[in-house]
């Protein structure tokens, strides 16, 4: 598999000089300044985070240029937040189909952020050890947003006029009867912790393994119906820009999305993230780990500008929302407008990899004719790719025989995490 994975980018074949000349067509000429703040305060050692500013789409050309931002919540040991934090981008990359220009890159991402996160899970417990970890990641192309997210690290928008809204769903068995009810399906139970005399206590948890998150990175010790596929939301702000707070649960356990905003309006991003991790000490204290990003998304004609303290809003005017594709059955977006409109470009939550990686047949097809696995994207001869339909339920018109594919290994995850062989066991 090393060696395939080592020949799968030989399709890369559009000429540089092409490429550019795309994006330089491609791009407004005039895209918003982005400034950010972090800051944390560790109880555990278990909060990890990525920042970078210097991704680039096409290699060697700045117009090109676009942000990541990412926080991971690890449990029972940091493992699984380190790994994450050092490979998840690069997995998510490498599921990207070469040679896209800005917009088709941008609509290709949140297929590649499903595959780069569970080539991620798959990965790591491949060593064996049982940590675990949430992942919120972010990447910031211009005025479009993109968000995935496992677990209960959180995600919010601070629009400008002060409406507030998540970009993240939370995957908490206690808050979350969908994924509840996956779970179950999936052959989890979900249950309070029992003590002596039969009461139960605490939170819902998943068994076995006693874990409260229905989704993460990692967690190989209790089943594979915990599942890496991420939920996954693009929007794209208007020209006033906004605010993003990233925070792990050591922020949301203690504020909630409105109050982390308030906390830190009128403060540049560099003092925010220290404002918001200040404001969650004062209120709860620090029984967790509590990390926070702060990412201010400025206007060029105005890179001071700093969002005001919340104006009254006209009702109306927090409608203004359009939507370009289905949602995922959450209400999270109703409140997106504030000055102008947010526009949602794609949202879907669901955990099926056949309803996720679509049934787009050029995908994970490379220009020598070969097909390559859609999720670790090892290379595949034509009698070895499974359909990542096969046996699929979720859509009668699909056909069995038809892209994406996956190799033998992948297909054996897809199989455990739906619950249709028991977790742990290989197939050969």
């Amino acid at each position: 598999m090393a060696s395939a994975e080592g020949r799968r980018h030989s399709h890369d074949l559009v000429p540089l000089a092409a490429l550019i000349s795309r994006e330089m067509k491609n791009e407004k000429l005039e895209k918003p300044t982005v400034r950010y703040g972090c800051a944390s305060q560790s109880k555990k050692g278990e909060d990890f985070f990525l920042i970078k500013t210097d991704c680039q789409r096409v290699p060697g050309n700045p117009s090109s240029a676009y942000s990541v931002f990412a926080v991971f919540d690890g449990h029972n040991g940091n493992a699984a937040a380190i790994y994450s934090r050092e490979h998840l981008l690069n997995h998510i990359i490498s599921a990207m189909p070469r040679g896209l220009g800005r917009e088709d890159w941008l609509q290709a991402l949140p297929r590649a952020l499903v595959a780069g996160f569970v080539k991620t899970d798959k990965e790591f417990q491949r060593r064996g050890e049982t940590s675990g970890t949430t992942a919120t990641f972010v990447i910031v192309d211009g005025w479009t947003v993109t968000v995935a997210c496992v677990g209960d690290s959180r995600c919010i928008l601070d629009a400008q006029g002060g409406a507030v809204s998540n970009l993240t769903v939370d995957h908490r068995l206690e808050d979350n009867v969908e994924e509840r009810e996956r779970v179950t399906a999936s052959g989890g139970e979900v249950g309070r912790l029992s003590i002596f005399g039969g009461a139960e206590i605490g939170p819902l948890r998943c068994w076995p393994g006693g874990l409260c998150l229905s989704r993460s990175i990692g967690d190989m010790d209790v089943g594979e119906f915990i599942v890496p596929v991420p939920h996954v939301k693009q929007v794209k702000l208007s020209n006033v820009g906004g605010r993003l707070i990233i925070a792990s649960d050591g922020i949301w356990d203690a504020l909630s999305s409105d109050m982390a905003a308030k906390s830190c309006r009128g403060v540049p991003a560099e003092l925010a993230a220290r404002q918001v991790v200040k404001e969650a000490l004062r209120t709860r204290g620090l029984k967790d780990d509590t990390t926070c990003i702060v990412v201010d998304i400025i206007p060029p004609d105005n890179s001071i500008q700093l969002a005001p303290p919340p104006k009254k809003q006209n009702k109306l005017r927090a409608l203004l929302f359009r939507s370009k594709s289905k949602g995922s059955g959450s209400k999270l977006s109703k409140k997106l407008s504030a000055v102008g409109i947010v526009e949602e470009l794609f949202e879907e939550g669901s955990a099926m990899l056949a309803e996720r990686l679509g049934t787009d047949e050029s995908v994970g097809k490379s220009t020598s004719g070969l097909f390559v696995c859609a999720v670790c994207q090892v290379d595949l001869a034509p009698s070895e790719g499974i359909s990542v339909h096969a046996g699929s339920i979720f859509s009668t018109s699909t056909k069995p025989w038809q892209g994406p594919f996956l190799c033998g290994d992948c297909r054996n995850k897809k199989d455990a995490m739906e619950g249709k062989r028991p977790s742990g066991v290989k197939v050969a």
